[in-house]
């Protein structure tokens, strides 16, 4: 027996010409539209089913894509005169920003124009914008940002949420955002069924706040009919583990956790390159470990899976990391590509609104 697919009946994929078309906030990021049309090159040499449209100042993008001829015939420019900054205030940006290029990015998908948002810039903006044109599914009080997060399990990656959409979580909001990410897991990760766990301070079903032992039992509910195996509560050791494929956690939390884990990621990678440099032994064994080390940071490369899902929305948007370069960014198209292409968004809204009682789901 099989899982069944999340949804039975769904939606036409937004497409240019037989390829999925991407929306991309060209001008978000710190390093520019630049690296943001250098990855989209990149993707397009990759993957020849997708087309962009790109959102920014048209002065500014139509030499860079001019450059790029993997993008000919396969790029629309939208001007956007103005761009949202990394320092711009959320509620500053929904009530001025109308004429951003993060703004119609998003109007790309809002219509039906494009399939996907793929952006750089602000989190808290582009969350903000988001819930604000796409709004949230029917079922979902709060919506979640998605991670993959590096991991023992074969996949290499874990799914963890939230990250950061929202501090607070109740037991209901734990409930949906397990749903949702197993939804991902399963159509971004090629997982049939994912292993969900619940961060907490231990693993014991005594411990922790009375929201979290209430989802708990939500979680729990769920397990028969939502194809997933709910472990139960599960440490901070196991974000990176093998004893779940979804970590469901506050967005507090979670966003602690992840900045956390690059810190400290960052720093071993410092203390291992002095080391390295110590004595005239230690950098003969760097030689000598060098395709070691090269497989080791391949394996572990934050730009191979750049991109945090905002889940819970009618419509699927993509947030790549703010640093990212041309091929963190085209990792983020990737996935996006990829969740379009699996129909993705029209299954998580099924999944969630199996949760609603039948009056709820008939409105």
């Amino acid at each position: 027996m099989t899982a069944p697919t999340d949804h039975n009946t769904a939606k036409a994929t937004a497409r240019s010409d037989g390829r999925t078309l991407i929306s991309v906030d060209a001008m978000g990021g710190d390093k520019g539209p630049a690296a943001v049309v250098a990855g989209c090159s990149l993707s397009a040499q990759i993957n020849p089913d997708i087309a962009f449209v790109l959102h920014g100042d048209s002065a500014v993008l139509e030499p860079l894509v001019a450059k790029r001829p993997e993008l000919a015939g396969r790029c629309t420019l939208r001007h956007a005169a103005e761009v949202v900054t990394m320092d711009d205030k959320p509620s500053h940006v929904v009530r001025t920003g109308k004429n951003t290029s993060m703004w119609s990015t998003i109007e790309s998908v809002r219509s039906g124009e494009a399939a996907v948002a793929v952006s750089c810039g602000n989190t808290g903006a582009l969350m903000a914008m988001s819930m604000i044109r796409l709004r949230k599914l029917p079922g979902v009080n709060r919506p979640a940002i998605a991670v993959l997060y590096p991991s023992a399990n074969p996949q290499g990656f874990n799914v963890m949420l939230d990250v950061g959409a929202d501090i607070r979580a109740d037991a209901d909001d734990l409930m949906r955002f397990a749903l949702m990410g197993v939804s991902y897991a399963r159509n971004g990760m090629d997982l049939p069924r994912p292993r969900v766990g619940l961060l907490n301070v231990g693993t014991e079903e005594h411990k922790g706040r009375v929201e979290l032992k209430e989802a708990h039992d939500l979680i729990r509910a769920q397990e028969a009919n939502g194809w997933f195996d709910f472990v139960g509560f599960v440490e901070g050791g196991d974000i990176s583990g093998d004893v779940a494929d979804v970590i469901v956690t506050d967005g507090f939390t979670g966003n602690v956790a992840i900045k956390t884990g690059e810190g400290t990621a960052n720093l071993i990678g410092r203390r291992l390159r002095e080391a390295f440099k110590y004595s005239l032994l230690s950098r003969l064994a760097s030689v000598l470990a060098y395709t070691s080390l090269v497989r080791l940071r391949e394996t572990i490369d934050p730009r191979r899976v750049n991109g945090g899902v905002f889940l819970g929305l009618n419509g699927t948007v993509v947030k790549s990391h703010g640093s990212a370069d041309a091929t963190g960014v085209s990792a983020a198209i990737k996935l996006a590509a990829r969740l379009s292409q699996n129909q993705f968004n029209d299954k998580l809204a099924a999944r969630v609104a199996s949760t609603l009682p039948a009056e709820e789901t008939t409105q």
